[in-house]
């Protein structure tokens, strides 16, 4: 261990006087947000090996807690071999420590909205192929787009300290930043998949959204649609719908086009219950298609929504692509009756699963910051169906 002196001490006193362990925002004991923070300093270098650290009394002073949740937390720290205890010589950042960014389960977790269809399915596979050359395996931990159920997986992620987090974070509601810190918190990697959370730097396979609402719209003013469509299940708000529908309405109206407000959907105040959802996609159908003035193509936010309006159109006796063209949004990876007849703008999911695993890693391994900030834009393409056609 290293002796240190009044500057260094001073830094270490900075340190640990950043952390507010009376807030309310952070449900977790104050134990646990203790040893998660010092665990997290260790990790990004800012503690380094053979640090001393202040004592029990002093930590407790410092930061206006309990001296019993000091001990509980250096216990764990020290069961986790981040931290050595000496009697009489006082407490220390582990020389070993600094040999191995990660302790504990060595895998890396997908947190996703779903795992049985759309874009999740060829996701996993990237990133479980990319992890297997790494000598690692997964954990598919599905958040089903509930705020709840996604902050419980990510305490599970946590006591298992798992070695990385690729994360499609819920979009109702959006994703607070308190619930990705944890991670980061507790010295976990995490890299964004397709959209990122505000206030949290994290390295990010980001989606063009705009430039995917774009290429709709290119497509539709390229056989000759004037009037279109949008279909969401999410909140106007959210970033993946906000850039599809300013792409989509930007290119319309270059060639005189429109999309009316008139001729928009968004679910987010739907029942999450598949029956409630059909029903009301049926009576926003019956409602656009019954007006003087319908639309003549539409675009929808993802395939498993535009495969459910195809179905509808065909109950109600449009045809498609000859009374309506419909493109989706979706992997490229197309699998599935409908999928496949479905025209989308596409990405390789496939392939972003393999880039998530190896970002991951070099943050395991300290090639890469754990609050790196990278922006990497997917490349988008274009299944071509059977599902548009002329106006």
């Amino acid at each position: 261990m290293q002796l240190i002196d009044g500057s260094q001490a001073k830094m270490v006193e900075a340190r640990l006087r950043q952390l507010d362990l009376h807030g309310t925002e952070d449900a977790r004991p104050k134990y646990e947000r203790l040893r998660s923070f010092i665990a997290a300093e260790v990790v990004k270098g800012h503690l380094r090996a053979g640090t001393a650290l202040p004592s029990e009394q002093q930590l407790s002073d410092m930061l206006r807690i309990a001296r019993t949740t000091v001990r509980q937390a250096l216990a764990e720290l020290e069961k986790d071999g981040v931290i050595k205890r000496r009697h009489g010589a006082g407490t220390y950042v582990n020389e070993a420590s600094s040999l191995s960014r990660h302790i504990g389960l060595d895998v890396f977790a997908l947190v996703v909205p779903g795992v049985g269809t759309g874009l999740w399915p060829a996701l996993q596979s990237g990133l479980q192929h990319a992890a297997a050359d790494l000598q690692k395996q997964i954990l598919a931990c599905n958040s089903e787009n509930d705020l709840d159920r996604q902050a419980h997986i990510f305490v599970q992620l946590i006591q298992k300290r798992v070695a990385g987090v690729a994360l499609a974070p819920t979009s109702l509601p959006l994703t607070p930043a308190y619930q990705v810190k944890h991670l980061q918190d507790s010295g976990i990697p995490v890299v964004f998949c397709h959209r990122g959370v505000k206030g949290v730097d994290a390295p990010l396979l980001a989606v063009p959204f705009r430039e995917v609402g774009r290429k709709a719209g290119e497509l539709f003013v390229a056989n000759g649609h004037r009037r279109a469509a949008f279909f969401s299940m999410h909140g106007r708000s959210v970033e993946a719908s906000a850039g599809y529908v300013a792409g989509l309405r930007e290119t319309l109206e270059k060639q005189g086009g429109c999309l009316p407000e008139s001729l928009m959907y968004w679910g987010e105040t739907v029942s999450p219950d598949v029956n409630t959802q059909t029903e009301a996609l049926r009576g926003a159908l019956r409602r656009m298609f019954s007006d003087p003035n319908p639309p003549t193509a539409i675009m929808a936010s993802f395939d498993p929504l535009a495969e459910r309006i195809y179905l509808l159109l065909g109950e109600m006796g449009l045809r498609v692509p000859e009374d309506v063209s419909i493109i989706g949004f979706g992997s490229a990876a197309r699998e599935g009756a409908v999928t496949e007849r479905l025209t989308s703008i596409v990405i390789d999911e496939h392939d972003i699963g393999h880039r998530a695993a190896r970002v991951l890693q070099e943050m395991s391994d300290g090639e890469r910051p754990l609050l790196d900030a990278e922006k990497m834009v997917v490349p988008i393409d274009v299944a071509r169906g059977q599902t548009l056609g002329p106006a």
